[in-house]
């Protein structure tokens, strides 16, 4: 039985996305579907923590819009997920970054940059 979850989970798994880490900034295009017609929106915020493994990874985005804090739980490998782009490479020492929460103004995102080794060279 195992095997057979692991054997749909594998065709499920989406490859095309990019390997997103707690602190990056990422900007996410979404489809959004209004009555018949179909759009892409996008979201950009600072990714303050990650959950699950596999098809049911979930990664929890948070930005500041017009003075309020909006996050947003958004599924990986889902079908309603166009595209994640890491705009930012943010160093964090924690898993959960839920101390942003508590930031008010520029201070909410502010997370250190992460040297890569592709900025490096």
């Amino acid at each position: 039985m195992d095997q057979l979850i692991q054997l749909v989970e594998a065709t499920q798994e989406r490859n095309d996305i990019p390997e997103v880490r707690p602190g990056d900034t990422v900007r996410i295009q979404l489809k959004v579907i209004e009555g018949e017609k179909e759009r892409l929106q996008a979201f950009e915020g600072v990714v303050i923590g990650d959950k699950g493994a596999g098809t049911s990874k979930t990664i929890t985005v948070r930005k500041i819009s017009h003075g309020v804090g909006v996050e947003r739980i958004i599924p990986v490998n889902s079908p309603n997920v166009e595209s994640i782009t890491v705009v930012r490479n943010g160093k964090a020492r924690r898993a959960k970054l839920f101390y942003l929460r508590k930031r008010t103004g520029k201070a909410a995102l502010k997370v250190k940059e992460r040297k890569t080794a592709s900025a490096q060279a």
